[in-house]
């Protein structure tokens, strides 16, 4: 059984997301084949030993599971590192709607693998983007070749998410043929991929601060810059850069998360990307894309666990249809219970890969167009958050269908789960991705809004003119519009108290992204009795009769103001 349906992926990329006018079809099946496969023999097998096979420190070195290098080489091999980038940058030029539908079937086989090549082909796009022709070359490079891997250093112990607390120093040192050259100093915490014996060396892009000339550092986000550090040196020599400890997580074990001391001897050498004091704005490329990717893998996570579940619920027998005493046992996919459980986690799954290869396709088309440009900026943080808590909780809806079975290590769901449990946390927590909405997407631009409102409206025509979904488009359109008074009403109170309860109203306006897309995919399914075609129809039906309602609840806590959290003395906890 493959770890998605491939006949869904198909569906999104080639009916509804028309892929074809970004690549040929023969291209595209030819990637998804070799992807499919390539998961299947060299990432599933090892699914289960990543996450007893811990990575360990041995004399300072990471060591991980050696079946991740050889999958990884064989990625490598195959040119997947590369795909995304253009053929003058050693890549193949395929669009990242491909790329991105190619990585979902990693992700879902073994994401604690799949997190290396993902980490690094946006360390690999970031140097591209922003550093100069030498640091490409000398960096950027072998990570597209797949012989280095890479990493992102922003968090530290003391500051966590809060970015503009972070204390790393960099000092002058120099210049030389890869631009100023700086000396680091300083702690990372949460580097996933920060040390590992895989790859021949790693690249480390950490945000520091550069000290004014009475060596204080600059207080605020203004003043980080990005700096690129390596673990060898051109020269060959070892950098200044200690694994101090590595963080044991509940998931994705394969993928090893460090400590990472810069600068215990005299300082980490590294180059900074561009101009001082732009090294957040050159991050947030990378925050970005891995926030997509998280999202992705999230729903891959999610969309292997309802494949499970449906194969476990398919061969299961346990009970018999009500009024029967006696007589063999029946599958217990005949029990209704059970089919509404499958149902809600095939609406969560495919409405969150949905989501994420849709914004994938916004990557490919947004330079050069404002409208799209915007519309991905509006949806990131939804693309990042939805699929992450609705993956999980479809992973929930899997253990429960397999029951007591479902918690033992025996079974792949509960391994699953765990992996997922991370996912809402990854770059940036659903609290962080709240205010990121309502706050700067928003309130301060909310050039994205009048975009995605049109894309609703037409959404919506298109439905009215299909048999079944009429009722859909005036639900869809009546929380729209629940949506945008919500906003008014929030624009009218300002400060503070318009973003106490940013979590829920990201919540509620994930619902209706996700409703608009579920009665998208609706209008774009062929008419008749096909069994494909009616499980989208009425997974769109269950999201819309049993999902949607719930945005009401949520814009009503938001738009009434209550401060029965934000307001709530300390003490009392």
């Amino acid at each position: 059984m493959s770890v998605l349906d491939r006949r869904d992926v198909d569906f999104l990329l080639h009916t509804w997301l028309k892929a074809g006018d970004l690549i040929d079809r023969e291209t595209a099946d030819a990637i998804l084949d070799l992807s499919e496969k390539l998961a299947a023999e060299r990432f599933l097998t090892h699914f289960k030993r990543n996450d007893v096979e811990e990575p360990w420190l041995d004399d300072g070195q990471v060591r991980v599971c050696g079946a991740i290098g050889e999958a990884l080489a064989q990625y490598a091999d195959l040119g997947l590192f590369s795909a995304g980038f253009p053929e003058e940058q050693g890549g193949l030029g395929l669009p990242y709607l491909l790329c991105s539908a190619s990585f979902a079937f990693f992700a879902a086989a073994n994401v604690a693998t799949a997190a290396y090549p993902m980490l690094t082909v946006a360390n690999a796009r970031l140097i591209a983007t922003f550093g100069s022709e030498a640091q490409f070359e000398a960096f950027a490079r072998p990570e597209i070749e797949g012989r280095w891997f890479g990493t992102m250093c922003l968090s530290e112990p003391q500051a966590g998410s809060s970015l503009a607390d972070i204390s790393t120093r960099a000092t002058p040192d120099g210049d030389d043929e890869l631009g100023a050259r700086y000396r680091l100093a300083g702690n990372k915490m949460w580097i996933s991929g920060g040390d590992q014996d895989v790859s021949e060396n790693i690249v480390h892009l950490v945000l520091a601060k550069v000290p004014d000339a009475s060596g204080a550092l600059p207080e605020g986000t203004a003043g980080i810059s990005l700096f690129i550090v390596p673990k060898i040196l051109p020269d060959g020599s070892r950098n200044d850069v200690a694994v101090a400890g590595l963080n044991h997580k509940m998931g994705y074990r394969g993928t090893a998360n460090c400590l990472l001391n810069f600068g215990e001897r005299g300082g980490a050498v590294g180059w900074i990307v561009g101009e001082p004091g732009q090294g957040l704005k050159q991050m947030f490329l990378m925050m970005n894309e891995a926030r997509i990717g998280v999202g992705l893998g999230a729903a891959a996570l999610g969309y292997r666990g309802y494949r499970l579940a449906v194969a476990y619920a398919r061969e299961r027998l346990q009970g018999r249809s009500h009024g029967r005493r006696s007589g063999a046992p029946t599958p217990i996919i005949e029990h209704p219970d059970v089919r509404r459980m499958l149902l809600q986690q095939k609406a969560y799954v495919e409405g969150a890969l949905a989501l994420c290869l849709y914004c994938a396709r916004l990557v490919d088309t947004s330079p050069g167009n404002a409208d799209d440009a915007a519309l991905l900026g509006l949806l990131t943080p939804i693309a990042k958050t939805w699929p992450s808590e609705h993956g999980l909780l479809a992973n929930d809806i899997a253990i429960q269908i397999h029951g007591g079975y479902g918690y033992t290590r025996d079974f792949d769901v509960e391994q699953l789960w765990r992996d997922n449990r991370l996912n809402p946390i990854h770059e940036g927590t659903t609290g962080i991705q709240g205010l990121d909405l309502l706050g700067r997407k928003i309130l301060q631009d909310g050039s994205g809004l009048a975009v995605l409102e049109r894309s609703i409206e037409r959404t919506a025509r298109a439905a009215l003119a299909v048999a079944g979904l009429q009722d859909h488009a005036g639900a869809l359109t009546r929380a729209w519009s629940a949506v945008v008074d919500t906003i008014e009403g929030l624009r009218g109170r300002g400060g503070q108290a318009a973003l106490a309860n940013a979590t829920p109203f990201l919540w509620a306006f994930g619902h209706v992204v996700v409703a608009w897309l579920w009665l998208d995919q609706a209008t774009a399914v062929p008419p008749g009795p096909d069994d494909f075609a009616e499980g989208k129809r009425r997974a769109c039906r269950y999201f819309f009769e049993c999902e949607l309602p719930k945005v009401d609840a949520l814009l009503a806590f938001v738009a009434s103001g209550s401060d029965v959290a934000s307001d709530a003395p300390v003490s009392i906890f």
